[in-house]
């Protein structure tokens, strides 16, 4: 997947096979298994944070198919959810749906990013306005994910999002017969 924008400093050009060989190995499907926190700012298209969330996320997977159940919690008090079906078709390809999606969100994965394209609709007073997303995802280290997401009206930024995923340490379980700590 390439991507031709103009970011204010000229126009780029983005592919995610620009990262092939970064490490450590980005697989949305093991990352998006199990617990995760994040959390993250909105920025306006003049660059002002709009708006700021948390989020609680859990995972689950079957093979190919998956599932993320989202919970967000906003600076202004508001929440919301969104749950995300996901299928990959190969190790690098994946499509995934959710309730205020337009159509189909298409991935790819390749090295420590993914970038995934979609139409979102987002609820502006009483009416809903579809805003065109472009999500790259950026493996630092096996517990850390970040998410630089753009945002655009008929071709024209309107925002942009900045998250920092975060996966759960695992919590062991006592053995059987042991006190629990």
């Amino acid at each position: 997947m390439k991507n031709n924008h103009d970011s204010g400093f000229g126009s780029i050009s983005q592919s995610v096979n620009d990262d092939a060989v970064q490490t450590p190995a980005l697989d949305l499907r093991k990352y998006l298994s199990g617990p995760i926190t994040a959390c993250g700012l909105f920025f306006s298209r003049s660059g002002r944070v709009k708006r700021s969330f948390t989020m609680d996320m859990v995972g689950c997977w079957d093979g190919n198919r998956g599932t993320l159940d989202e919970h967000f919690r906003y600076n202004n008090g508001e929440t919301g959810n969104r749950c995300w079906h996901l299928t990959f078709t190969d190790d690098e390809t994946f499509v995934a749906s959710a309730h205020d999606l337009v159509g189909t969100a298409k991935g790819r994965q390749s090295g420590n990013v993914a970038v995934m394209r979609y139409r979102l609709r987002v609820m502006r007073g009483r009416s809903a306005i579809t805003v065109g997303m472009e999500d790259w995802f950026y493996l630092i280290n096996d517990r850390t994910l970040i998410n630089r997401a753009r945002m655009s009206k008929f071709g024209v930024r309107v925002g942009e999002l900045m998250v920092t995923f975060r996966r759960c340490p695992a919590i062991e379980a006592p053995a059987p017969g042991s006190a629990a700590p």
